[in-house]
């Protein structure tokens, strides 16, 4: 079994320029992992087709936009946290 963050950043890594060494439960993905909006969006559209759950990105760029702390949302801990919420399972065989 593998867990929701070895997915994850497995998709970070195919996704992006980002090698999959260099990416840890604390990383932020945009400020740390310098992925861009648009790349984010490729990363939530592979981790929703993997998971078989919606992310609301859109709304949390609005919240990031309008001022609201990004780590809740970006920070990959927090992500996965989401996701395993979300997906009603800690992990993906």
């Amino acid at each position: 079994m593998t867990s929701t963050f070895e997915t994850v950043a497995r998709i970070i890594a195919s996704t992006s320029d980002v090698p999959l060494e260099s990416i840890t439960p604390d990383s932020h993905v945009m400020k740390d992992l310098e992925v861009d909006s648009l790349g984010f969006l490729d990363v939530v559209f592979e981790i929703d087709k993997t998971f078989d759950i919606r992310l609301p990105v859109e709304e949390w760029l609005q919240n990031v936009q309008g001022g609201y702390d990004g780590d809740t949302y970006f920070v990959l801990r927090n992500l996965c946290d989401y996701i395993d919420q979300t997906a009603g399972s800690a992990a993906v065989a």
